[in-house]
């Protein structure tokens, strides 16, 4: 008999003690999946909030490149992970907000939890620093008259290519599109004379500086801010109804465990309040302050969603 209370009182102990330990979290390695190569900003972007984040956490933070049709690749891959805040995307919105109205999806909206954004990342359309034109406007002049109306350009992701092929539709230019893995393989394409132009994001501002490629429109709602840049138009100045934006989140499979979700976006309030972090993001990787935290990052997937599928009805 006592031998049975004995060993009664060693397995409640021990489911005790098994319980405690799950419920601490984290205590193992956590990923971080990535939707760019190696080298780009996005990627840059992801292992420096890897190592800040992991100094909070206290456990190491890896990061995973998962390439492939700008985040959607990896969104698939994400929406079927464990739940458990071990798996976490760093990634742009436009792979759950904008694409699913173009292309069937293994994934929705819905199946995700949007912890918080963390930057907007500079972006534009991009060519060789010896091309004949200066701006878009000019690209697709220079295609009509000297190029047979044509035009070979590398997008990002569905919400650039559309706009590249909607303008090139407007001004009569015949586009042949490739798909990148990321800015390193635009500037591969442009610098190498693979295409004439593409899109690409705040990677861009090192090589503009380096004279190998020039920006010839800046794709978000204001011009981009560096010395070499700054005089270069936007799309909508140059005549065109476009806009562009890779705004960046940590994104959780849906229904990351409570107390995981919990730490996590501790620590990214702690990051989103830290001086060296956010001169990180705007200074070294020059992207975009963005307001950090859980609510905002759900209303802003679920308005860009609604937005973009008003948008893909009058296609």
């Amino acid at each position: 008999m006592k031998k049975l209370i004995h060993l009664g009182i060693g397995l409640v102990l021990a489911t005790a003690v098994t319980s405690t330990i799950a419920a601490e979290y984290p205590n193992r390695p956590i990923t971080f999946m990535t939707m760019t190569q190696p080298g780009a900003q996005i990627d840059r972007l992801t292992r420096g909030l890897g190592q800040r984040m992991s100094k909070i956490l206290g456990q190491p933070i890896n990061t995973k490149n998962v390439t492939g049709s700008h985040g959607t690749v990896m969104a698939t891959s994400l929406s079927r992970a464990k739940p458990d805040g071990y798996t976490i995307g760093v990634t742009s919105l436009t792979a759950y907000t904008y694409a699913p109205h173009h292309a069937k999806m293994q994934y929705k909206l819905e199946d995700f939890d949007y912890l918080t954004l963390v930057a907007l990342n500079s972006s534009g359309f991009i060519a060789k620093k010896d091309k004949p034109y200066n701006t878009l406007k000019e690209a697709f002049a220079w295609a009509k008259k000297s190029n047979g109306g044509k035009m070979r350009a590398m997008f990002h992701g569905a919400d650039d290519k559309d706009a590249i092929v909607r303008m090139a539709k407007k001004e009569g230019v015949q586009l042949a599109l490739l798909p990148s893995k990321g800015g390193p393989s635009v500037i591969q394409a442009v610098t190498g004379d693979h295409v004439d132009v593409g899109y690409v994001g705040a990677i861009l501002y090192k090589h503009v500086e380096a004279g190998t490629i020039k920006l010839i429109a800046a794709a978000l709602g204001d011009r981009l801010p560096a010395k070499d840049t700054k005089d270069v138009p936007t799309l909508k100045e140059q005549g065109y109804d476009e806009q562009v934006e890779m705004i960046v989140a940590l994104v959780a499979p849906k229904g990351i465990d409570p107390k995981a979700k919990a730490k996590l976006l501790e620590a990214a309030d702690k990051l989103a309040n830290d001086e060296e972090t956010q001169t990180f993001i705007t200074k070294n990787l020059k992207m975009r302050p963005v307001k950090w935290g859980e609510a905002h990052a759900d209303k802003t997937a679920k308005d860009l969603y609604a937005k973009f599928g008003e948008q893909a009805k009058m296609k």
